[in-house]
């Protein structure tokens, strides 16, 4: 399937009810805590978080010219599901809030680019929740997390936007310096605040044991 009839697919109508069903879907796995129990209440912190995310990731406080942004701790909200409630929840709801994303936001050039840069980017956070128990987990996680996003949309980059290199690049080293630009500053940011004890403890009131 080409990228313009996928382009035209997920803008249109049928296309979006498609996906949000999607979404409904992964929300409601978000809620099974474990084999036995569903969790309402995991379900809507996720929604919250979700949400909270959303809103961050629409304060842009700069924008690169070829895709990506540094916002104002968005990635920090959606690790924050994976942290509270298990890597589960967080790649789950990720790749939930991925979906979203690609509702509003559609650009689709190859079927597996659409994987790569919208479920699996967002989705790749929530392993940061795999050292949620670790000491100082909050800030280990967070930092696995975004490596995984970071990892996830170089290959991208590598394989459907090597074409936009800047001179001097190849597809390899222009993906990992111009993704790099944009994520590790938020990170960077994101790390000093959790730094703070005062809020890791605020965090840590709402997680899961």
């Amino acid at each position: 399937m080409s990228g313009e009839v996928l382009q035209s697919f997920f803008e249109s109508v049928a296309g979006q009810i498609t996906t949000v069903v999607f979404i409904f879907l992964l929300l409601v796995l978000v809620m099974r805590t474990n084999e036995k129990k569903n969790d309402v209440s995991v379900l809507v912190k996720t929604a919250i978080l979700l949400a909270v995310a959303f809103v961050l990731n629409h304060v842009i406080l700069f924008k690169m010219p070829q895709g990506g942004s540094v916002t104002a701790f968005s990635m920090l909200a959606m690790f924050l599901v994976g942290y509270l409630f298990g890597p589960r929840q967080g790649i789950l709801a990720g790749m939930a809030y991925g979906l979203l994303d690609l509702v509003l936001n559609p650009y689709v050039v190859h079927p597996m680019q659409i994987f790569l840069d919208y479920p699996l980017a967002f989705g790749a956070i929530g392993i940061g929740g795999l050292l949620r128990n670790n000491k100082l987990g909050i800030i280990s996680g967070y930092l696995l997390g975004v490596l995984g996003r970071y990892l996830v949309v170089v290959l991208s980059g590598i394989i459907f936007w090597g074409e936009y290199a800047a001179e001097g690049f190849n597809a390899v080293s222009w993906s990992f310096f111009y993704n790099m630009t944009y994520i590790l500053p938020e990170a960077v940011a994101t790390v000093a605040i959790l730094m703070i004890p005062q809020v890791r403890t605020l965090f840590d009131r709402f997680k899961v044991k």
